[in-house]
């Protein structure tokens, strides 16, 4: 657990290919996946606005969720594309924690004295800090909004019901509410 964030719930790596990234996972029997299919989001990157266009798929392991994040070319400047520029085999970019209110975390870190770099913020969402003073793995706030709790706990559940064969990869539509395949 993190004194400052709180429990880390989440790896997020950045992948140069979404299928064979999957397939890594799965051949070590970490699984099903949830796949989101190419989407794009309006971000901040280090306070310039940009438009990120990424995919994204998810599983469980234990009660951690790994996520795999694949940034597409016609993506705008995003710490995704960032990570791949340095590490273009791909790799571990971020850890995550909860926070019901991301605004009031960070004003929080920052009347903590926290050290950190806002490197990209989904407005009304996630929140990307690079530690100044210990670069490398970023911290992501995730927001406690529905949606991404339930994904959560799919995943936890489906990973614990899962026979490590059936129906490994499953496409998610993200317009509708969040539902199990079980």
């Amino acid at each position: 657990m993190s004194m400052l964030f709180g429990p880390m719930v989440q790896q997020g790596y950045i992948v140069p290919d979404m299928e064979a990234s999957m397939r890594h996972w799965l051949a070590r029997g970490v699984g099903p996946f949830y796949v989101i299919p190419p989407f794009r989001l309006e971000a901040l990157h280090y306070g310039e606005p940009t438009e990120c266009h990424i995919t994204a798929a998810f599983a469980c392991s234990g009660d951690q969720q790994i996520e795999l994040i694949e940034p597409l070319p016609d993506s705008g400047p995003n710490v995704y594309s960032d990570f791949l520029k340095d590490y273009p085999e791909g790799g571990l970019q971020h850890l995550a924690s909860w926070a019901d209110d991301v605004d009031a975390k960070l004003a929080q870190l920052d009347e903590q004295g926290v050290d950190y770099v806002l490197a990209q913020r989904y407005p009304g969402s996630h929140a990307y800090l690079d530690m100044r003073q210990s670069p490398g793995v970023m911290i992501q706030l995730m927001p406690t909004i529905q949606r991404y709790v339930d994904l959560f706990h799919i995943c936890l559940i489906e990973a614990q019901q899962w026979d490590g064969k059936t129906d490994p990869i499953r496409v998610m539509d993200w317009t509708h509410p969040v539902e199990t395949t079980s």
